[in-house]
């Protein structure tokens, strides 16, 4: 089992999923705690509009991607912010086109691009220094984000309206968060893809949530179990030639509905 560690692609695998599990632990419990699931999931099912673009244009497929994530992020975050009492079906359409404007352009885009199923299912064996690279700095502006403007991120979490009162620029923050979100989305892409990156991003946190007693807990915990879910992942679809996106999830989802089962039975 150690020899597979001499190969470069394995150690760039390992040390991605490290790298994203910190995003999704820190950036999944805001998603969590916040309630915003269903628009992490938007983002990441309309930033393969990107792709297509990216694609269609010419371009490198991350660019396309993280751009178009940002673009959609503001427009959900202005939404959203406003309470809209229809703010589902908005980023259930704004879903649905980002997918349909992708597969439309890589249609049309001439000749087929043998690596499109990775951003759809993820290909974390063929991560690169420069997607290292890219994870990295999506790290750091998390890290940054979180620890100078932690106090008011719970404060808002909790109660937004009062946070308001209390002169936390919770706009601002809301703005800044969707569009961290968006950006998480779009490296966690090259480990899972884009169709499985919402339960990277949410069950961590969601078990996490159940043995902590505080927002910096749950951060702490979710990224170890993203590290525990990613590893066990990689190491498995190495050795029974797996699609590593889809076993990563596969196990996190394993643990999830295990946690959910005892969680029943210890009730009664």
């Amino acid at each position: 089992m150690i020899d597979i560690l001499q190969f470069e692609f394995m150690q760039n695998a390992i040390l991605s999923s490290l790298l994203v599990s910190i995003i999704c632990g820190i950036i999944g419990t805001l998603i969590v705690i916040n309630r915003m699931v269903f628009i992490a999931g938007g983002l990441a099912h309309g930033s393969y509009g990107g792709v297509g673009l990216a694609l269609y244009l010419g371009i490198a497929p991350m660019l396309g991607a993280t751009l178009f994530a940002l673009t959609l992020s503001f427009v959900i975050a202005l939404l959203a912010y406003k309470n809209s009492s229809r703010i589902d079906a908005i980023i259930g359409a704004l879903w649905a086109f980002g997918m349909a404007f992708g597969i439309i352009l890589s249609d049309l885009t001439p000749g087929y691009n043998v690596d499109l199923m990775s951003y759809l299912f993820g290909a974390i064996l063929s991560v690169s220094s420069e997607d290292l690279m890219h994870i990295g700095i999506v790290l750091t502006l998390v890290c940054l984000f979180v620890c100078f403007y932690y106090q008011q991120l719970v404060a808002m979490s909790f109660d937004m309206e009062f946070a308001k009162l209390r002169g936390v620029p919770t706009r601002a923050l809301y703005f800044i968060l969707v569009a961290l979100i968006a950006l998480c989305v779009v490296v966690t892409i090259r480990a899972v893809g884009l169709i499985l990156v919402i339960a990277l991003l949410s069950i961590p946190p969601y078990i996490a949530e159940k043995f902590t007693h505080s927002i910096a807990g749950m951060m702490a915990f979710s990224t170890l179990l993203s590290a525990l879910f990613s590893l066990s992942g990689i190491f498995l679809s190495y050795m029974y030639d797996l699609s590593s996106g889809a076993t990563i999830i596969a196990v996190a989802t394993t643990v999830f509905f295990m946690q959910l089962l005892s969680e029943k039975v210890f009730k009664y």
